[in-house]
């Protein structure tokens, strides 16, 4: 039996538990001791993050080898064009070399948080949102396939790995899931718990029902 957290990593928060920068960690919005993220999310990315105290159940879900697809929302620089989400379907190649072919679609805006600072519509005054889902882990891969089809990345989210789903989580809210054996990567969507607060200025409390303040940093 395993327990997994399931996290909406807040923009600009890194995904760790300390800084010596003062930048803001997950231990801002999770105290429960001796877990640990399976795999990463840029500090410029926002979206679900996996944690987990069992470090099998952590390289099942982190390694390269078990090619856990990831689910993205992406709002971009301008209106993609259908020309753009057939060669991200296709493949491109990037500095890095080819990449598969991924699963792109054209969204409306998702209703997730507005994002904080929100996007400037002054400078940005046309955007459009894309799903992209891939099997690979590069470094800020979406950013390069969306940039190099010619649709630079505004906002990056990620809602899904594997067969866990960012849902109705608000940034800096985790909800509970406890696993009684390995789960393969075509499973159906997860039961949830437990759910917690949003992060809002770094730790401030929120006092909606059935949500958990959360605590200080992780020991």
């Amino acid at each position: 039996m395993s327990t997994l957290y399931l996290l909406y990593k807040p923009y600009r928060m890194l995904s760790q538990f300390t800084d010596s920068q003062g930048r803001a960690t997950l231990a801002d919005v999770i105290s429960t001791p001796g877990v640990y993220a399976a795999g990463r999310l840029d500090f410029d990315s926002e979206g679900l993050l996996l944690l987990s105290d069992d470090g099998s159940l952590i390289h099942r879900i982190a390694h390269p080898r078990h090619k856990q697809p990831k689910t993205y929302w992406v709002q971009l620089e301008g209106q993609i064009t259908d020309e753009a989400i057939r060669a991200l379907r296709t493949g491109i190649t990037l500095k890095d070399g080819p990449t598969l072919p991924a699963k792109a679609r054209r969204i409306p805006p998702p209703g997730i948080a507005e994002r904080n600072p929100a996007i400037d519509p002054k400078r940005h005054p046309s955007t459009s949102w894309l799903e992209l889902t891939i099997t690979e882990g590069r470094n800020r891969q979406v950013r390069r396939m969306t940039a190099h089809v010619g649709f630079p990345t505004l906002r990056l989210v990620r809602a899904a790995i594997g067969p866990w789903q960012l849902d109705d989580l608000a940034p800096g809210e985790w909800r509970k899931e406890t696993l009684h054996a390995p789960r393969p990567t075509n499973a159906k969507k997860p039961r949830t718990g437990q759910k917690s607060q949003a992060f809002k200025n770094r730790g401030a409390s929120n006092n909606a029902k059935g949500r958990t303040k959360p605590g200080g940093p992780r020991k």
